[in-house]
């Protein structure tokens, strides 16, 4: 029988209670979740951050080898800035909506997985389910990896993992690489009334933030892939800080910039390329003024591609699930190419509108839950012994 509604929303706003902001701990919902499948007879693993601060969960329903992995990461984004109708960490129903930070992403899903424990524990699975809830998963999925090491040793192997992100229960089978880079722009400070004095590093990395926005539109042009939206490999640039006065030359600047490359994209180049481009029409100059002027580009941290075989196991399962004729790719990144890597068939699919996500009053509709416990309660069936 499908859990209830009552009993899911309830546990819905246990989660959305905890503010797993990815800069704080996620223990007490750990501890939370590792209770609740205690009363249940469920026993789990936990794998712990190196601060242990934070941990990732690991339990099994059912015996045997392979199964099927039910994951979800436990951390959410932060509200700074945003102006929400009701509190964000306390979960608010309006018109077939529940709001709060992380209901769509992820928290609906694990509610969902929570919700269905006790129909998990009550049939003879002929191949175990597995719960494994992660954290860090938006800051380029640290928290998933060393629990991901340990799956096929100490932990045991899931034959197929469902990756709960907010998919609207479409099954995606695809999505785009991220890496994240940092620019930082060495000048030279002046008095801002003598400016050719100095190198102006502001100045400098707005050109540099130029060159990218102009290798994104010449990629663009090149690439059409409609399996995803948009059907190209992007790249943008979402911070940048430099100065410390409005009448001084700036000496620093530095900017955080990605690429989210499509599954098979050769553009790993580019981070040469704008080097090249800052060694030939920049630094000439920057050095007439000031010989210890430099344009440094790091690598901050990556998330591989996911791209599901041919025949894909996970992908086959989930369209069973779901009825769906047709999979598609996201632009956003999930753990699903980490689980892909380490050998478990992998695909994409959860409750929710990825356009709710990190925005100010994020919901998942009930109707979607709903979806979600029906997708459970048919998985449930197909692996009844």
């Amino acid at each position: 029988m499908v859990a209830t509604q009552s009993a899911l929303v309830e546990l819905l706003a246990r989660l959305v209670g905890f503010d797993t902001t990815s800069a704080k701990s996620n223990l007490d919902l750990i501890a939370f979740v590792q209770d609740y499948l205690d009363g249940h007879g469920v026993t789990s693993t936990l794998v712990p951050s190196e601060d242990g601060k934070k941990a990732c969960l690991f339990a099994t329903i059912g015996e045997g080898a392979g199964g099927v992995g039910l994951s979800g990461h436990s951390d959410c984004v932060p509200v700074t800035g945003q102006k929400w109708a009701s509190g964000p960490f306390t979960l608010t129903e309006r018109d077939g909506k529940l709001y709060g930070r992380g209901t769509c992403d992820m928290k609906g899903f694990i509610a969902c997985v929570l919700a269905s424990v006790p129909l998990f524990k009550s049939v003879a699975l002929k191949e175990p389910i597995h719960i494994i809830i992660s954290y860090d998963e938006e800051v380029a999925a640290p928290g998933c990896r060393p629990l991901i090491a340990r799956v096929g040793t100490d932990l045991p192997q899931p034959r197929v993992v469902i990756i709960g992100e907010p998919t609207s229960m479409q099954v995606i089978d695809g999505h785009k690489r991220i890496d994240v880079y940092r620019t930082t722009v060495t000048g030279k400070e002046a008095h801002s009334s003598l400016p050719s004095l100095g190198v102006n590093a502001i100045s400098v990395a707005a050109k540099l933030v130029d060159e990218i926005d102009r290798m994104a539109a010449e990629i663009a042009a090149k690439e059409n892939d409609l399996h995803f939206e948009p059907p190209c490999s992007t790249m943008s640039v979402g911070m940048i800080e430099g100065g410390t006065a409005p009448n001084i030359v700036p000496k620093t600047c530095a900017f955080r910039w990605q690429i989210r490359s499509l599954p098979g994209a050769e553009i790993g180049h580019v981070p040469e390329a704008l080097a090249a481009f800052a060694a030939r029409d920049l630094l000439p100059a920057m050095r007439k003024v000031a010989p210890a002027a430099a344009v440094e580009t790091e690598s901050q941290t990556s998330v591989p591609a996911f791209s599901a075989p041919p025949q894909s196991e996970a992908v086959n399962l989930a369209m069973a699930l779901t009825g769906a004729n047709r999979t598609s790719g996201v632009s956003y990144a999930t753990e699903a190419g980490l689980f892909e890597q380490a050998g478990c068939s992998s695909v994409v699919c959860g409750p929710g509108d990825i356009a709710q996500a990190h925005a100010a009053d994020e919901f998942v509709a009930v109707a979607q839950l709903e979806a979600c416990l029906k997708f459970l309660d048919d998985l449930t069936a197909r692996l009844r012994a």
